[in-house]
């Protein structure tokens, strides 16, 4: 049977709006003025799926960590404007929780698993990953960009 070329056209064309969706582009994550001052201090930074820049400052080796693996991480985390609101340098007494699980905020889960042991990044997280728009009196104000230098010190795999 053969079928009519202007039917088989209108297939094609619905077939085609269907996949429309999945070519959307992404949504950018970080305010206007957020991104200017991003584009200016880490040209070079990567951007994920999920809007989180980053720069790897130093490499490191082996596998990226898993969601489950203990993870040991040293950091300092900065606002946009440069204001420290926390740090743990201290790599004897690092900062240990398991990945994926919800401890930390949602870019740290996700960015942890994109960096191997012994990496060092500057890490650019929006809010919508952070602490959104309730922040986290009184030191990070509502809807903030985070900045993160941080540096996987070392990864224990879950069985």
């Amino acid at each position: 049977m053969r079928i009519p070329r202007p039917l088989c056209l209108s297939a094609l064309f619905f077939a085609a709006l269907l996949a429309l969706p999945s070519v959307q582009a992404q949504r950018e994550r970080l305010p206007y003025d957020d991104l200017l001052i991003v584009e200016q201090r880490w040209p070079n930074a990567k951007k994920t799926a999920t809007g989180i820049r980053y720069v790897v400052d130093q490499p490191g080796h082996g596998l990226p960590a898993n969601a489950g693996d203990l993870v040991s991480v040293i950091y300092e985390g900065t606002l946009l404007n440069g204001t420290r609101f926390d740090r743990n340098m201290n790599r004897d007494h690092a900062f240990r929780f398991r990945v994926g699980r919800g401890i930390v905020i949602q870019g740290w889960d996700q960015i942890l698993q994109r960096m191997t042991e012994g990496e060092r990044c500057t890490v650019i997280i929006p809010s919508e990953l952070a602490y959104g728009s309730k922040g986290e009196a009184p030191n990070i104000p509502r809807d903030a960009t985070l900045v993160f230098t941080m540096e996987l010190v070392k990864i224990e795999r879950e069985n």
